[in-house]
């Protein structure tokens, strides 16, 4: 049996500490080896309470020669530049979404990652949750007919004044932060030929960043994409897929919690059939994923460029 992989943290940021340090903790691939952040204290505090090494500032950290990964949690304009230098020291990374601001930027690092043959994964967990592969057999058997419309939605309430995601400096944003979901659920769904349409962004009052928006996309054959997102609503996670004879419908789709029971609704004509499936740890499932990448040296890249492409697509289509 290969011995755990030794991962360190680039920073103490909520969704680290609340929902990616636990799983670091709890996975039998990984060993977590350390936590950074600029704050001494603050690494200490989470190092005390995970039971790991804490590292003042992150250059520290990626000089330590044992550490074989790292995840990068940081506001998404400090993406790039921290996992360029955690890619030239020799570390694979998990990083969150997006993985940075630009097509151009995510697919230079996808390559430098390949050119040094570590594994770069963005942490776009819903995609790993069972549910969804289940969906996707429903539609290759027929169960709806041909596949004609895709409706997604992901919108949570109004942050704090000061939250990062209101920071333009800091790449905040309904685009990036909220809006990739139901985009990344078209590509999931309708593949790589998705093309963006038409698409509006809406700044809320006093702020410097969207808050809201919406966007068509199309593939080829004429399946439409219809999204929305928001991050001063009321919350909504959800998907359906319609068909030539049936929908399907999914919610709690994007961020559902581990012991939360998924359904699927399966809709054909006046029946409805809500097919119920067992309880699934979708950070747990990512963080396997990510072990898996780290012992083949490298990650599946295609979706994470496409996504990238389509988000900037979207931005400059926004009217």
């Amino acid at each position: 049996m290969s011995a755990p992989v030794r991962i360190g943290v680039l920073g103490c940021a909520d969704i680290a500490v609340r929902r990616m340090l636990p799983a670091f903790a709890a996975s039998p691939g990984l060993e977590l080896a350390a936590v950074a952040s600029r704050d001494r204290a603050r690494a200490e505090q989470v190092g005390r309470r995970f039971g790991c090494r804490p590292v003042q500032g992150y250059d520290a950290l990626l000089d330590v020669d044992d550490i074989q990964a790292v995840y990068v949690p940081l506001p998404a304009a400090l993406h790039a530049p921290w996992v360029e230098s955690a890619l030239n020291a020799g570390k694979h990374v998990l990083a969150e979404k997006p993985l940075t601001m630009d097509p151009e930027s995510t697919e230079r690092l996808l390559d430098l990652a390949a050119k040094r043959g570590v594994a770069l994964m963005e942490n776009v967990m819903f995609v790993h949750h069972p549910r969804h592969e289940t969906v996707r057999r429903l539609i290759a058997d027929g169960r709806i007919g041909e596949l004609r419309v895709l409706r997604a939605e992901f919108a949570i309430p109004p942050l704090p004044g000061d939250d990062i995601r209101y920071s333009a400096e800091l790449g905040g944003g309904a685009l990036a932060d909220v809006g990739l979901y139901p985009l990344r659920a078209a590509l999931h769904f309708l593949g790589h030929g998705l093309d963006v349409v038409g698409a509006r962004l809406t700044r809320g009052a006093g702020r410097e960043v969207e808050t809201s928006g919406a966007a068509l996309l199309a593939t080829p054959g004429g399946v439409t994409a219809h999204l929305t997102f928001g991050m001063e609503h009321a919350y909504a996670s959800r998907y359906e897929l319609w068909g030539s004879e049936g929908r399907i419908t999914v919610d709690r789709a994007f961020t559902p919690p581990a012991d939360f029971v998924p359904a699927i609704g399966l809709h054909r004509g006046s029946e409805t059939e809500e097919i119920r499936l067992e309880s699934a740890d979708q950070v747990a499932a990512t963080v396997a994923a990510f072990v898996t990448a780290v012992r083949a040296g490298a990650a599946p890249r295609a979706d994470t460029l496409r996504q990238a492409v389509l988000l900037d697509d979207v931005r400059r289509r926004s009217t």
